[in-house]
């Protein structure tokens, strides 16, 4: 069977973390971001796993390769035997060309059914989504006060868990990795572009219309 591959790019706040994970549920694939794939390897007590959390300890980024090694293991595992959909990953050309190499040796790098989806936002309204941004503590659900907001701005309505703003979800943070993701991530287009794999949604709209959009460009 041929797997669907599924690459979400965008800025932060633009909306990939809940449009990936309700179309993993109506697809029946498996959402796929690098922060859950981190946490599980250390929780796990891997080898990998140690060498992450040293670094992080220690203040610094996981390497790309450990992350590499690490996301190929999950696209290849039984879970993703008919496809998945990766969220925010890769961040960067190294990472993209490490796992091309993997794919190409796969024999799967030139599947019909690959395709990269880029979030497209405007600078201004991604300010105003990451400062509304609130996450829940219990479960990872992430809402905003003003696009998506809960039914109680303190509970979170999945699972009642208890509501918080990340340090980081600030104006000043917020345009550092605005920019940051302009320098390393979106060369990441032009990359995509050439291999003939990007669409581009507007993400500038309401998460539903948002969503609308994006079965259309996948053929879903």
């Amino acid at each position: 069977m041929m797997k669907t591959q599924m690459l979400f790019l965008g800025p932060p706040a633009s909306g990939k973390g809940t449009q990936t994970e309700r179309l993993s549920k109506e697809l029946g694939l498996p959402h796929i971001d690098t922060g859950s794939l981190l946490r599980a390897e250390i929780a796990a007590g891997t080898e990998e796993g140690k060498i992450i959390q040293a670094l992080i300890d220690k203040g610094h980024l996981a390497p790309a390769d450990i992350v590499a090694k690490i996301i190929i293991k999950k696209i290849f595992s039984e879970e993703a035997k008919n496809g998945y959909i990766l969220d925010g990953y890769p961040r960067s050309i190294e990472q993209a060309e490490l796992m091309e190499n993997e794919l190409e040796k796969a024999g799967v790098a030139n599947s019909p059914k690959r395709i990269v989806v880029k979030m497209r936002v405007d600078k201004d309204s991604l300010m105003e989504r990451i400062v509304n941004r609130r996450m829940c503590k219990n479960c990872g659900k992430i809402y905003n006060l003003k696009t998506l907001p809960p039914k109680d701005e303190h509970v979170c309505d999945e699972c009642g868990g208890e509501l918080y703003q990340r340090k980081d979800d600030n104006e000043e943070v917020a345009m550092q990795r605005f920019e940051t993701y302009n320098t390393e991530t979106a060369p990441l287009v032009d990359y995509y572009t050439k291999k003939g794999l990007l669409v581009t949604v507007d993400a500038n709209k309401a998460p539903e219309e948002v969503y609308e959009e994006i079965l259309k460009v996948i053929g879903a």
